[in-house]
C-alpha cells in the first residue's frame, strides 16, 4: 500500500517531445515510439467523425482533427481507424494524499484531506509549469498505474479521504477518467473537485460539473498576449469557461500565479478584477500566488511579496470580498476574514489550517455568510 502520507508516485522520463502548435493534429506512432491501447480500452466521449476516417474532438478549445493514426495535441487520444481512443484511461501517473487548502480551495471543507490524481500531458504548452515533469510529457514517457475508476474509489475510502481532487496536470487531457471517479465518488458522499486551466468546451464542461462540488480555475493572465505568447493558448474560452461554473451551483476558486515581468502589471490585474465581479460576482475567492522558478522561466526570480500585496490591494479596491495571498507561508492573507466585520474566521498558516471559528458556514460575530462547502452540503 503506498498511498499513505505519500510524495509524487513518478517514473523517472526518457525525454521530452515538443508540443505541435496547430489545430490540424497529424503527430503518430512510429516504430520506436509505439503507441499502444492501454489494458483498460475506452473511446473517448467528445469528438465526431469527419469523412476519410478522420475525427473532430470537441473536448477542449483547440478541436484538433486528427487522422488515422494521429494523436491529438494532449497527446492522450488516438484515432484508431476512425474511432477516437483515450490512451489515459485507467492510466494515472500521481496519486497523492493532500490538504484541501493546497489546490488551492479555501472555501470547501477547510482542512480535509484530499486524494489527488494527476496523469500525463497537457492541452496548454506553459514556459513556467512547476508540474512539467508530468504536464509536458506524454504517457508512454512516464511511468502508470492501471486502476479503474472503482478501484480508485476504494483506495480513496480506505485512506478516508473526504474529497478527491483531479490536479497535477490539467484534468481535461483526462476527461473520461475523471467524469466516471467522479460520478462513483459522488454516490459515496465523497467531495469532488478539479484544479483546471480553463480551456474545455461547454458541453463536457456541464456534463463533468454535475458530478462536482468546486472547481479552481487558473486565471493565468488577463492579456491574449500571455496565453499565446507563454502558454500556447488562448484567453477567451477560459473566460467563457468561468462564466460557464457561474451559471452552476458549483463552487468556483481562482487562482492568479503572479509572474515578474509577465503579468504582474497592476493595471492589467485591475482589469482582471473588475471582470471577475462584472461577470462572477465579488464572492469568488480569489487566490495571487507566488511564483517560483521553473522549468523554461527558471531564469526568473520569485514573485516580490510587495507585488502580491499591491495585487491584493488593487483586488480589494475594486470590491472583491475573499482575497488570498498564496505560496507565502505565514502570511495574513493565507487567512479567512469576515468581509463585513473583518473577525477572522479561518486561521491558516500555509496550507495548515490552525483555527475554523465559522459556525454553520456564517460569521459568530456579525452573522454574515460566508459562500463555500462548509460540512452540511455534501452529498445534497
Amino acid at each position: 500500500m503506498l498511498w499513505g502520507g505519500l510524495g509524487l508516485c513518478l517514473t523517472a522520463c526518457r525525454g521530452s517531445r515538443a508540443g505541435d502548435t496547430a489545430r490540424e493534429a497529424e503527430l503518430s506512432a512510429t516504430p520506436d515510439r509505439p503507441l499502444a491501447l492501454p489494458a483498460i480500452a475506452h473511446e473517448a466521449r467528445f469528438y465526431r467523425r469527419l469523412d476519410d476516417r478522420r475525427v473532430h474532438c470537441q473536448l477542449c478549445f483547440r478541436k484538433c482533427i486528427v487522422a488515422p493514426g494521429g494523436i491529438g495535441f494532449c497527446r492522450n487520444k488516438m484515432n484508431i481507424d476512425g474511432t477516437y481512443f483515450d490512451l489515459i484511461y485507467g492510466r494515472p501517473s500521481a496519486l497523492q494524499i493532500d490538504p484541501m487548502e493546497k489546490e488551492p480551495c479555501f472555501h470547501v471543507l477547510p482542512g480535509s484531506r484530499i486524494f489527488g490524481i494527476g496523469t500525463a500531458s497537457c492541452n496548454n504548452r506553459c514556459r513556467h509549469c512547476h508540474n512539467w515533469h508530468l504536464s509536458q510529457r506524454s504517457v508512454d514517457e512516464l511511468f502508470t498505474y492501471e486502476h479503474t475508476p472503482r478501484e480508485i474509489v476504494n483506495l480513496i475510502c480506505d485512506e478516508g479521504c473526504e474529497g478527491v481532487s483531479f490536479t497535477y496536470n490539467e484534468p481535461t487531457v483526462f476527461y473520461d477518467y475523471m467524469f466516471d471517479i467522479a460520478r462513483l465518488a459522488k454516490e459515496q458522499g465523497i467531495v469532488t473537485l478539479f484544479h483546471t486551466n480553463g480551456g474545455m468546451e461547454a458541453e463536457p464542461l456541464f456534463a463533468v460539473l454535475e458530478h462536482m462540488d468546486a472547481v479552481t480555475v487558473d486565471l493565468k493572465a488577463f492579456t491574449p498576449q500571455f496565453y499565446r505568447e507563454v502558454s500556447e493558448s488562448e484567453l477567451k474560452p477560459v473566460l467563457h469557461t468561468l462564466e460557464n461554473i457561474r451559471k452552476t451551483d458549483v463552487h468556483l476558486e481562482i487562482v492568479n500565479l503572479v509572474i515578474p515581468g509577465y503579468n504582474d502589471d497592476l493595471g492589467h490585474i485591475r482589469a482582471m478584477c473588475r471582470w471577475i465581479i462584472e461577470h462572477l460576482g465579488d464572492e469568488v475567492p480569489t487566490h495571487f500566488t507566488r511564483f517560483f522558478p521553473a522549468y523554461k522561466l527558471d531564469h526568473l526570480p520569485a514573485t516580490p511579496v510587495d507585488t502580491l500585496n499591491a495585487a491584493a490591494n488593487v483586488a480589494d479596491d475594486e470590491g472583491l470580498r475573499y482575497v488570498y495571498v498564496g505560496n507565502v507561508p505565514g502570511h495574513e492573507r493565507n487567512s479567512t476574514f469576515c468581509p463585513a466585520c473583518g473577525r477572522l474566521l479561518i486561521h491558516r498558516m500555509h496550507f495548515q489550517v490552525l483555527g475554523n471559528a465559522l459556525e454553520q458556514g456564517k460569521c459568530p460575530e456579525c452573522g454574515e455568510q460566508i459562500p463555500g462547502i462548509w460540512g452540511s452540503e455534501i452529498g445534497s
